[in-house]
């Protein structure tokens, strides 16, 4: 999508780290060694170890932190510059979910937002493109490395456009919801396979992005500005391609073979129907717990 040019971006609830402590590094070529770890760790998706007590003593390294206020004022700013796309998509998200509170019967609060390069530390463990974008439960906060927008083109065949990364953001989002709605403290994280609790879990995240992305052009500034325009089909199309691009049985055909039951994520296919689902009719069609497996 394309953020109207005088549009006001607030960079107060957005952090960005750099310099941490030195890890794993993964470079772009490296990326498929790392695919069959996807299936353990939280790859586009949520890591539960802050539910679990684990990660909340994690010594939280060294790290500098960068104001971007300076460089991210106005719509035209995240036209053009990543870090300030991440940032107006924020702002966006949280006028979108703060809007429907009421409606979900929650208490809406603002999830932590934290752009880092290299790696970082959360409440979770450590935060690395290795690992992915994920969303903690443990500090309520969503982790995102943007180099990892490249790799995911690169080794994934993911379009880099604006939307799709914006999906992904949205993607993450929708796991504060569900952490909010009380989803995340009660599903079975013991289960994998096609019809697993986590499978659901991710295809309902991937409807409240798409019910984001419905809605978004609707979202506005403080000032009363509209945030974004309508998105354009070949934006939408991109969006898509993200989500088949993170499929399970995309991401396992990277290394040669595809096990259903190991599935933590939803196929490529799903994930961009239950996108769609929530694109066309918002989050009220998001229950992917009560139905059917057939109708997953």
């Amino acid at each position: 999508m394309t953020f109207n040019e005088n549009s006001r971006l607030d960079t107060s609830g957005v952090q960005k780290r750099g310099g941490g402590r030195t890890g794993v590094a993964v470079g772009g070529g490296s990326l498929v060694v790392v695919i069959v770890g996807f299936l353990i760790s939280q790859f586009l998706g949520v890591d539960v170890t802050g539910l679990l007590g684990g990660g909340q003593t994690q010594d939280q390294g060294t790290y500098d932190t960068h104001d971007l206020a300076a460089e991210c004022k106005t719509g035209a700013d995240a036209n053009t510059n990543v870090d300030c796309r991440m940032v107006g998509a924020a702002n966006s998200l949280d006028a979108f979910w703060s809007g429907q509170a009421s409606a979900m019967n929650i208490t809406y609060q603002s999830p932590g937002f934290v752009l880092y390069t290299g790696q970082t530390q959360s409440a979770c463990g450590t935060a690395s493109n290795a690992v992915g974008p994920f969303y903690c439960p443990g500090d309520e906060t969503m982790y995102i490395d943007t180099d990892f927008f490249t790799l995911m083109e690169q080794q994934l065949g993911a379009s880099d456009g604006p939307l799709a990364q914006m999906y992904i953001v949205s993607h993450e989002w929708g796991h504060h919801i569900q952490y909010l709605l009380g989803i995340l403290q009660q599903i079975d994280n013991s289960q994998t396979g096609p019809t697993s609790d986590g499978v659901r879990l991710e295809l309902q995240a991937d409807c409240f992005a798409g019910a984001w992305v419905g809605a978004a052009a609707g979202t506005r500034d403080a000032e009363g500005n509209t945030l974004l325009q309508e998105p354009t089909q070949d934006q939408i199309a991109n969006a898509l391609q993200a989500a088949e691009a993170v499929g399970d049985d995309h991401i396992q055909e990277q290394s040669g073979q595809v096990h259903p039951e190991t599935f933590t994520h939803g196929t490529s296919e799903q994930r961009m129907q239950w996108f769609t689902t929530g694109y066309k009719s918002g989050w009220q069609a998001c229950d992917t717990f009560s139905i059917d497996g057939t109708q997953l």
